[in-house]
């Protein structure tokens, strides 16, 4: 005990005895036994000993005992406040903080300085709302201390904490001069707020600046370049580190292994890890998550042993390092292993162990048990909110990632991954007019400099039908990635513009941007949509023997599809036949889709019997088969297919389609009739039927069931689900409204045909998405030129 020999001991103490006490206790025992001694000896009132006291009491999370000194004193100075303000921050006190802090300004003649300002700002990043924090930097500002370098530096961070990554820039430009911590708060902040390409911008500013960059510097940056796979970059900062004696350092050494292990250069990881002579816990998660995102599970799960055999106790970073969130298929039962031992030890609760477990069982398509772990965790951050959201949109299930997103709205503001992944959802679903409240979001939350949110907004107006709007924010961005000029490229394939896409593919190789194999996957996509069979076949070859690329099986299907709609199917067959790889289902169903095109029947059962032995589950083929000898007028063979699907089980995927009216969406069915506005719909249908019908439409039903009569066919087609939304809308919107629709599977010829003419006796734009691409229908004739 540091007081045993003082407290039967009467000789008066001076205050530096005490101070030296103070200095030493470890424990809260420790410390009241000094108080007391301290109030024995009479320096209960000293502000020297009563500060050191309270600034003790706060370190050992002993907040009460702070606050009472604090009291006690009638008279307490500046340094005394800032100890009390900073013990309330650093105690999860913020509105005591704050409430001190204002207590200080207004009864007192005491000016806030540097250390008020940097403490109570620290405490405003307790709160969820940044209106506390904005209202100390405008104090700090009116009492000139905005442009002190110490706090400077909390307000950059501050923002940063709130993803006001626009003001932090604002706040770190307007400084008249930066320190090394100031740019490592930047480049930090950059990087936690997932801004990697910024954080090298500054990085590299830093440098080339002459600022004096340290340990922490290297360490702080290497993530983002792991993040973007800047490998040779990320050599760059190691020979940097080499060159001025960083290269032992233990953080920077980590950041090295994560750099190399992300960047797939394992062993360069391995080699820098066995460098490490006493590595610690960190170092030991940096390989093992080293590993597993180079799928080496076998080697992370023997390091994990080797860590636990060493009496380490791992933490939640361990458990996310092992959890095969990169590459989770095949990993199903590991994933469930580690489940159970997290939950053993205690660890599964924790946020970034959850989350991460969220998002893999997301990425296995097991959503109920994503969403069971989701829906227990004690603890949702924003993350696991992001993760949740990006899993039912990655599976399909837009309408629940929509309202998840509405009710995690209550709770915590949107960053940059929130936004991403609703309005992918948005695109999905088509839902236009909350896409656009998005946008209005994004604006509020000054979101429009990152790049993976305007990139996202431009593949939501296109996939919603907006491209005008798409490329008006495509050539508004000042900074674009591959990803950005694939969307816009894939856009123009989408619309059927062929032309556009390719004219934008040359801008973007003269810009100097790489193409990817999404790149050419786009590029083919919208020369087959388009009919561009001699461009088709150049840009494949400059994939493969220019850029040397090497091809994968969706691009061999959109060769195929590009030489199969243009009706030159033999040679389709012959690009099959010489290709290096066994075609799969994605070419021979590209085949199969001209043979329906171009009525050719015995190509069609070549290529349906490949498809039946490769993918026997897919009823699409076996539908089109059907609808390939209906057109041929063959009905027995038609019907034996259908039969085939009959006695199999197999669920044909039902027809539906989405219109949305204002902000509402309305989802119809083939013969819908529960909408509460049934009749009036019919009643329309029936009309614009007799409308077409003087125009000279025909109905098309050579592929409906061959085995009912010809007037029934014809009513079966009448009621198909786009027909019955087009319907809907004419009744609901204005003279002249453009009118959009979104079809879950391919639009047939008779509602083609059909929509064509109601575009024209209307005088109405129709849009129609379906699951290949987007119709515009003007005037009785549509943008695909009959080429779908």
């Amino acid at each position: 005990m540091i007081c045993r020999n003082i407290s039967g001991c009467y000789a008066q103490r001076d205050r530096n005895f005490f101070l030296s006490l103070l200095s030493k206790a470890t424990s809260l025992s420790q410390l009241t036994q000094t108080h007391a001694q301290i109030i024995l000896n009479g320096y209960q009132n000293d502000l020297a000993t009563v500060t050191k006291l309270t600034h003790k009491f706060s370190d050992l999370k002993a907040i009460r005992h702070s606050r009472d000194l604090f009291l006690s004193i009638p008279k307490p100075d500046l340094f005394l406040f800032n100890v009390l303000i900073r013990g309330f921050a650093s105690n999860a006190s913020p509105l005591s903080s704050l409430s001190l802090y204002t207590h200080l300004r207004k009864n007192t003649s005491l000016n806030p300085d540097k250390f008020t300002y940097a403490f109570a700002i620290s405490a405003a990043s307790g709160f969820k709302d940044e209106k506390y924090g904005l209202l100390l930097h405008a104090h700090s500002i009116i009492d000139g201390l905005g442009s002190n370098l110490y706090v400077g530096s909390i307000i950059v961070d501050f923002y940063f904490k709130f993803s006001r990554v626009e003001l932090a820039q604002k706040v770190f430009d307007g400084m008249p001069e930066k320190d090394t911590v100031l740019w490592n708060t930047m480049i930090s902040g950059l990087v936690r707020n997932c801004y990697y390409a910024d954080s090298m911008r500054i990085f590299r500013d830093m440098v080339v600046g002459g600022t004096a960059f340290d340990s922490t510097t290297l360490a702080t940056e290497l993530p983002a370049l792991a993040e973007l796979q800047e490998l040779k970059a990320g050599m760059g900062i190691h020979c940097l580190a080499l060159k001025v004696g960083f290269h032992s350092d233990v953080h920077v050494l980590t950041g090295l292994v994560s750099l190399y292990s992300k960047c797939r250069e394992l062993e360069t990881a391995r080699l820098l890890f066995g460098h490490i002579t006493q590595p610690d816990l960190i170092c030991y998660n940096a390989m093992i998550a080293g590993y597993t995102c180079n799928n080496e599970t076998v080697s992370s799960i023997s390091l994990f042993r080797e860590l636990l055999a060493s009496g380490e106790k791992v933490n939640s970073s361990t458990i996310v390092g092992l959890i095969p969130v990169s590459s989770p298929f095949g990993h199903l039962q590991l994933t469930g292993s580690l489940q159970t031992f997290c939950v053993k030890s205690g660890i599964v609760s924790h946020p970034s162990v959850s989350t991460a477990f969220v998002t893999v069982y997301c990425r296995l398509n097991e959503i109920e048990l994503a969403w069971q772990l989701f829906d227990e965790s004690p603890e949702k951050t924003l993350a696991s909110w992001n993760a949740m959201i990006s899993g039912y949109t990655q599976n399909g299930l837009t309408e629940a990632a929509i309202s998840l997103f509405r009710e995690m709205m209550s709770e915590f503001s949107p960053n940059p991954v929130t936004v991403t992944s609703i309005l992918s959802a948005c695109a999905q679903l088509g839902a236009i007019s909350l896409g656009k409240w998005v946008h209005g979001l994004i604006k509020s939350k000054n979101l429009e400099s990152n790049i993976y949110v305007l990139t996202a907004l431009v593949d939501m107006y296109a996939k919603c039908g907006s491209i005008v709007e798409a490329r008006k924010l495509f050539d508004l961005m000042t900074e674009k990635n591959v990803v950005t000029w694939n969307a816009m490229i894939s856009a123009y394939g989408l619309h059927g513009d062929g032309h556009e896409a390719l004219k934008l593919f040359t801008e973007m190789l003269h810009s100097g941007i790489q193409p990817s194999g999404v790149t050419f996957l786009s590029v083919l996509y919208a020369c087959s949509h388009a009919g561009l069979v001699r461009e088709g076949e150049e840009i494949f070859h400059y994939m493969v023997h220019n850029h040397g690329f090497e091809p994968l099986g969706e691009h061999y299907a959109c060769m195929v599809d590009i030489l199969g709609r243009a009706g030159k199917l033999e040679k389709a067959l012959e690009f099959i036949k010489e290709m290096p790889v066994e075609p799969g289902p994605a070419v021979w169903g590209a085949l199969l889709g001209a043979c329906m095109i171009h009525k050719e029947t015995e190509l069609a059962r070549v290529a349906s019997e490949r498809l039946f032995e490769l993918d026997p589950e897919n009823t699409g083929y076996y539908v089109l088969l059907s609808n390939i000898y209906s057109a041929d007028r063959n009905f027995p063979k038609a019907a034996s297919v259908r039969q085939v699907v009959k006695n199999r089980n197999l669920a044909k995927t039902p027809g539906c389609t989405l219109v949305e009216i204002g902000e509402t969406p309305h989802v119809f069915t083939c013969g819908d009739r529960s909408h509460p506005r049934a009749t009036e719909i019919y009643r329309m249908l029936d009309k614009l039927t007799g409308k077409m019908m003087e125009a000279g439409f025909q109905t098309e039903t050579v592929t409906v069931l061959h085995d009912v009569e010809e007037e029934e066919k014809e009513l079966m087609v009448k009621v198909h689900s786009e027909k019955l939304a087009i319907a809907f809308a004419l009744i609901e919107t204005a003279p002249g409204t453009e009118i959009r629709i979104f079809k879950n599977l391919r639009v047939c010829l008779d509602c083609h045909n059909a929509t064509k003419f109601i575009s024209k006796i209307t005088e109405r734009v129709i849009v129609v998405r379906d699951a290949n691409r987007f119709h515009h229908f003007k005037d009785g004739v549509c943008s695909c030129g009959d080429y779908w």
